[in-house]
């Protein structure tokens, strides 16, 4: 049932409709094209803790209308591996042309730049060319992963950190290195991809309480205190728990839709499906 977050000090109203999966809602009824009212800005975020990832349909947005919601969701994070896109410092394009076939981008699950000592907050993509079939994005609600855990497993859980880097993407030998070739995304591989940052396996969310997994077949590379062999298998093991059909929201996409997600407490991965059709999306993150 939608649910309308409304204060009568403001014009403006927002109508919460959830997905019914894991996580997830669809927002109807503001502009987020005109200036942002802070009590607007106010009953967006409760919605974004709430829901985890939060769609807003029919927007009219251009790049600065996507630049000022940034800003007013905390600010804009950094991005080590993404030229801008030309006239702007803080937006990338997620894009592939029709007739591409360089592997899919971001097909792997993970939490953006989670080998960052100080990983983003939250992302937002902006629908620019949306193709008519395919192309949905995958959440997997990371805090009702581990609560659905059994009590000891997450009592040694907790002991736990992560080993995070960006080199099997991003090294001048990773997936988008020096050897991937016909790919029109503007990525820049660079040794600074090897380093290493350790995060908790666990990580309470900031704002909300929630203890979350925090973690990723992408990007965790191992286990402090793990030999590789036996990090990785764990780390396949805890992935397929994760990647159980009542942890996860799937996301379809529309034209003038702007999706809003926290890194904090979901993973995400991309779908193909939409081959011979050309997709394009305008990303900003969100600082920690």
């Amino acid at each position: 049932m939608a649910r309308i977050l409304q204060n009568e000090d403001y014009r403006m109203s927002i109508i919460t409709e959830p997905s019914g999966q894991a996580c997830g809602a669809r927002i109807t009824g503001c502009d987020l094209s005109d200036p942002l009212d802070d009590m607007l800005m106010q009953d967006i975020r409760e919605a974004w803790h709430a829901h985890k990832v939060l769609a807003f349909a029919d927007q009219q947005m251009d790049d600065d209308a996507l630049e000022r919601f940034t800003v007013a969701m905390g600010g804009f994070g950094e991005d080590p591996f993404f030229d801008p896109i030309a006239g702007r410092k803080n937006i990338a394009a997620i894009q592939r042309e029709a007739d591409e076939t360089s592997p899919l981008f971001a097909e792997n699950w993970h939490s953006d730049w989670s080998f960052l000592p100080q990983p983003p907050s939250g992302t937002c993509l902006l629908a620019i060319e949306i193709p008519p079939v395919g192309g949905d994005t995958l959440f997997s609600n990371q805090a009702a992963a581990f609560a659905a855990l059994p009590d000891a497993r997450k009592i040694d859980l907790r002991k736990l950190k992560g080993v995070h880097s960006a080199s099997r993407g991003y090294a001048p030998d990773g997936l988008y290195g020096d050897k991937d070739e016909g790919r029109s995304m503007a990525i820049r591989p660079s040794k600074a991809a090897l380093a290493r940052h350790s995060h908790p396996l666990i990580k309470r969310h900031p704002e909300t309480g929630e203890e979350v997994l925090f973690f990723s077949i992408s990007y965790t590379i191992g286990i402090e205190g793990m030999n590789d062999k036996d990090a990785l298998q764990f780390l396949i093991e805890l992935h397929e728990w994760c990647e159980r059909d009542e942890f996860i929201y799937r996301h379809k996409w529309e034209r003038d839709m702007l999706i809003l997600w926290d890194n904090r407490s979901v993973n995400h991965r991309a779908t193909g499906g939409y081959e011979g059709h050309r997709r394009e999306l305008h990303r900003t993150t969100i600082a920690a």
